[in-house]
């Protein structure tokens, strides 16, 4: 990174801030990777060099989730800002047991895709709106939400992003391709039409005014998609509601070991019964369209990955 990188940062950092109206007085309480359970005088850099803030609070996203809830209701924040799918583990079990956060404005999510049920969750547990960021290790932020939708604004003032078929062309407006970043101002690294492996669909022009390129969701990686044997590819939304229906799992995740069989890792305190698996398949393939092979395995814990992320689906 260069000194013109980390200020074009800085600045979509605040531009963000601004675009969702956030009150800087406020409380904010940030569950995330590489920070430790502290306590701070104001919300850090580059917010706390150009505006007075409340306090924040860390604490790491690798913290046990009913530990995590303790501390939030403790801490009692403004804002919340963690990974999404560490704010849908926060939000189903507040709905479980009941717990509101009466001072929470609002959640802010990073690091992974936002899947479309995980708004709504929150807004049943909370009460409050979920505001995403995309953005990679390799380029800085690519795209904000849109303050009035929930689709995203390409930050193109910072970067070139490209949304290409498998043929090299670029989509059209409810398309899903390749995403391709040309970073403009790091001169340290410059990235050229780099393919960052994610995929997301090109949004219709935005009606706010702001005339940045729209992406109206962004599905993740390409790791992250499933194949089905009649050739269609899907990156699967996998809310609680899919089996909390049926069984209390506490973590569930579906990885393709070929192309007509799924594994199903779930976290749960005893094997489910075969009653569970039929109806869980089901489900499952209700939801996906196929009625694939399943192949279900009990673990003690489903880890996240070095940079703090949970994939609910993998090859």
């Amino acid at each position: 990174r260069t000194a013109a990188s980390q200020f074009f940062w800085s600045a979509l950092t605040i531009r963000e801030h601004l675009w969702q109206q956030r009150d800087f007085s406020g409380k904010l309480a940030a569950i995330r990777v590489r920070v430790e359970e502290r306590s701070l005088p104001n919300w850090g850099r580059p917010v706390a060099l150009l505006f007075q803030t409340g306090p924040a609070a860390t604490l790491d996203v690798r913290t046990d989730t009913a530990r995590q809830l303790e501390w939030l209701q403790r801490e009692d924040p403004h804002y919340l800002l963690t990974h999404a799918s560490n704010l849908g583990a926060l939000a189903e079990q507040s709905l479980r047991r009941g717990i509101r956060l009466p001072r929470l404005r609002q959640a802010r999510t990073f690091s992974e895709a936002l899947r479309p049920a995980l708004r709504d969750t929150v807004r049943a547990a909370w009460g409050v709106e979920t505001a995403d960021t995309y953005s990679c290790e390799e380029a800085g932020y690519i795209a904000l939400q849109c303050p009035r939708h929930e689709h995203y604004h390409v930050q193109a003032e910072n970067l070139v992003v490209e949304v290409l078929d498998p043929e090299g062309r670029p989509c059209a407006p409810g398309e899903t391709g390749e995403v391709v970043l040309t970073t403009l101002h790091n001169f340290a690294l410059p990235l050229i039409r780099y393919r960052l492996g994610d995929y997301a669909e090109v949004g219709a022009p935005c009606d706010c005014g702001r005339g940045l390129p729209v992406l109206r969701r962004i599905h993740g990686r390409q790791r992250n998609m499933l194949r089905t044997p009649d050739g269609r590819e899907l990156w699967p939304s996998l809310p609680s509601s899919l089996w909390l229906d049926v069984v209390p799992l506490e973590q569930f995740q579906v990885i393709q070991k070929s192309i007509g069989q799924l594994e199903i890792n779930y976290v749960m305190a005893r094997d489910l019964t075969l009653d569970e698996q039929s109806r869980l398949a089901t489900a499952l393939t209700a939801r996906l369209g196929y009625p694939f092979d399943f192949d279900w395995q009990r673990c003690e814990r489903l880890e996240r990955t070095a940079g703090g992320k949970f994939e609910d689906a993998k090859q």
